[in-house]
């Protein structure tokens, strides 16, 4: 590899950043310390272009929804810290709700979603959504087939109220495939730092792939909307799956990229 190297190259692994890359994992790998490299260089620029598009939704009262579902493990929690972690956090919120309350389980389905919805100049990034009664629910038994199928019915007419109060909404599916979700599986558990993340129904995502697929798919298929579609994106390399989100978030919002910020 080594001797395939540019003057570019030797440049990128010559800086302190480079030098990060390639110290930071062992055994050493150019290629990889490069691709870093690149993806930082990226990152900094969509970040940059995102603090763009939150000053055009403080300035005009503007309001968007991030929706973000996917399979256990496939890194939606880092990409919504890589979308926030440098824009004004007095205007955004992420949204992880917990399990509903018995309270919570007596109401509409959409009730606590609509309680979080954003107000007028913030944008709102929902780690995981309504969508739980799409894929989650239904595969472990927490709804009745009558609930899911309620919820199938009023689900895309629920995203439509939203889209006609000129909420801006953007859906975002993270997929992974088997062998890359046991990776990390087991990355997590053998980190002392991760092993938080792992919970009763990860434990049992692997075992339950099929029928996650089966109903991922019947998700797509209705409520893969004209006015509401879902971008999957391919995230078995996160830092790629990164900036693929935030290309996606930024192309989906008719903000003014002539802003000065």
């Amino acid at each position: 590899m080594s001797n395939n190297l540019t003057e570019s190259d030797v440049k990128k692994l010559n800086s302190k950043k480079g030098l990060l890359a390639l110290l930071s994992k062992e055994p050493f790998n150019v290629e990889r310390a490069l691709r870093y490299i690149d993806y930082q260089k990226k990152l900094k620029k969509l970040q940059t272009e995102l603090i763009r598009l939150q000053t055009w939704v403080i300035n005009n009262d503007e309001r968007i929804i991030v929706v973000f579902q996917g399979r256990d493990a496939a890194g939606k929690g880092g990409a919504i810290r890589r979308i926030t972690e440098r824009i004004n956090p007095r205007f955004m919120r992420i949204v992880a709700l917990p399990k509903p309350t018995e309270d919570e389980k007596s109401q509409w389905y959409f009730q606590r979603y609509v309680e979080q919805l954003p107000k007028a100049g913030e944008m709102v990034f929902f780690d995981r959504s309504w969508y739980n009664r799409a894929v989650v629910e239904p595969v472990n038994g927490f709804c009745t087939p009558e609930e899911y199928e309620i919820f199938m019915n009023q689900v895309n007419d629920f995203e439509r109220m939203i889209l006609d109060s000129g909420i801006h909404l953007v859906k975002i599916y993270m997929s992974i495939s088997k062998k890359e979700q046991a990776k990390r599986f087991a990355d997590i558990k053998s980190d002392p730092l991760k092993q938080w993340k792992m919970t009763k129904l990860d434990e049992k995502a692997q075992d339950l792939w099929d029928q996650y697929t089966e109903y991922k798919n019947a998700m797509f298929e209705r409520t893969n909307t004209e006015i509401s579609p879902w971008k999957i994106i391919r995230a078995n390399r996160k830092t790629e799956a990164r900036v693929n989100v935030i290309n996606h978030i930024l192309k989906r919002i008719p903000y003014d990229k002539n802003l000065e910020i």
